[in-house]
């Protein structure tokens, strides 16, 4: 931290003050110290976060918990918030960067996201923190290099996420419903729950990507994660007849009423309703979802026991893996090239992510990409569950539209749309994707 000393000059205009107020010895050694905090510049870091208190209670707990360490040990430093829902939070970041008038500190996601916003030489660079005594080898393996372009460092990873799907075992057993461990199982537990009048899925699909994990889940069982990867990639081809038939997949469940009434025109918060007000049996979503099923007080026991798991089922003749996940880094904070307290940002930044690490287990229910010690903390059986199952991934396939290139990544995310509302086909759907990656932004 950095801090202004006052000159010779006016340290000793405040003690020869002090001396003839009359003031003891101690005491002018006291105030002499008082005034030469106060002196002390007040430094303001703004930053903006997609958690609000509602929505994500024990992560905007632990925000706020973590800046209050942060300002109570630098007196001389306020951490102003700025808290939008995620998909305001990115309309915001983009109006925010066409006038570079980033916030010292906010969140971004990886690997294709944050590229643009480098390019434009937006974020600054972190490596001198990563590499510091107090980050150095923290990170779990290949987390921070989602975050890597040209070699730099432009972000920190505070999640590492796995996507299950969740599901009510009241309501599984209500009607003598197994946990399904193929696609046509699973399909059979979707038209008992549709046959009883009960929405089998809940989706809110207004975001799109929320529906591209389905897409992506059947692409990888059907095709195989390095088919779906490479194509993501723009070294492979969305027309592969693996995806493609994975995009039809999508549409024989919308025609089989897998999902809740309207999910097209719901944001995610709205679709998770669906789940968490235990109108729909079943819900994909990634792990940052846990301390809903966990650890929020605001939440009742009574439904978080009911909340089990499972591995998005195989299908029969796919080249996929049971262990192969979507998910990957998630949320990261970045630091503003252009901000005015660029070096206090970044040393809140490198706080606040050590500090996120073992409390977000604890106290929060998130999987955190820093390494933490588990052994001897009293956690919630379904977070172990799921950190177990992370442990033992057989691969995890970067959200697709996290990873593709800004154009690209947009079409994909139109199209995913487009599919789960019948407004294109399967070939239609697969053709628009391989003109999109090919033009390369």
């Amino acid at each position: 931290m950095r801090r202004n000393h006052i000159t010779k000059g006016l340290l000793l205009a405040c003690v020869w003050l002090l001396v003839l107020s009359g003031c003891s010895s101690a005491g002018d050694n006291n105030s002499v110290q008082a005034a030469t905090d106060a002196s002390a510049p007040t430094i303001t870091i703004q930053m903006m976060h997609l958690w609000p208190a509602g929505l994500s209670a024990q992560q905007y707990k632990l925000v706020s918990q973590i800046i209050g360490e942060y300002e109570k040990e630098h007196p001389n430093i306020i951490i102003k918030q700025e808290v939008l829902e995620n998909e305001q939070y990115k309309n915001k970041l983009k109006v925010l960067s066409a006038s570079n008038d980033l916030p010292d500190v906010g969140i971004t996601w990886a690997a294709g996201f944050i590229e643009p916003y480098v390019r434009g030489g937006l974020f600054a660079p972190l490596d001198d923190i990563l590499q510091g005594a107090q980050l150095k080898d923290k990170f779990v393996k290949s987390t921070t290099e989602a975050y890597v372009v040209d070699n730099k460092t432009y972000a920190l990873p505070l999640e590492m996420n796995i996507s299950p799907i969740f599901y009510n075992k009241e309501i599984f057993a209500q009607y003598n419903l197994h946990v399904p461990s193929t696609y046509e199982e699973f399909k059979s537990v979707v038209r008992a729950l549709s046959s009883h009048g009960v929405a089998p899925v809940a989706l809110g699909n207004k975001d799109r990507w929320t529906g591209s994990i389905w897409y992506m889940y059947l692409a990888d069982r059907i095709a195989g994660s390095e088919t779906l990867k490479r194509a993501t990639k723009g070294t492979g081809y969305f027309d592969d007849p693996g995806l493609v038939r994975a995009a039809a997949e999508v549409q024989t469940l919308v025609d089989m009423n897998a999902f809740n009434s309207g999910f097209n025109g719901l944001s995610y918060d709205e679709g998770k309703s669906e789940f968490m007000d235990e109108k729909a049996a079943m819900y994909l979503t990634g792990t940052w979802e846990l301390p809903n099923f966990t650890t929020n007080p605001e939440i009742s026991q009574t439904f978080k026991d009911k909340v089990g798991f499972f591995k998005f089922p195989m299908v029969e003749g796919g080249k996929g893996s049971f262990n192969s996940w979507v998910g990957g880094p998630g949320v990261g904070l970045f630091v503003a090239e252009s901000s005015k307290v660029k070096e206090e940002a970044k040393a809140f930044v490198e706080y606040f992510v050590f500090k996120w690490g073992q409390a977000s287990v604890t106290s929060a229910g998130v999987i955190p990409a820093t390494k933490v010690d588990t052994t001897n903390e009293a956690l919630p059986q379904l977070y172990v569950e799921l950190l177990n199952e992370l442990n033992n991934a057989s691969s995890i396939t970067l959200f697709a539209d996290v990873q593709m290139k800004p154009n690209a990544a947009q079409v994909h995310l139109d199209m995913i749309q487009a599919l789960f509302g019948k407004a294109v086909t399967p070939g239609q759907f697969a053709a628009r994707h391989k003109e999109a990656v090919a033009k390369g932004n």
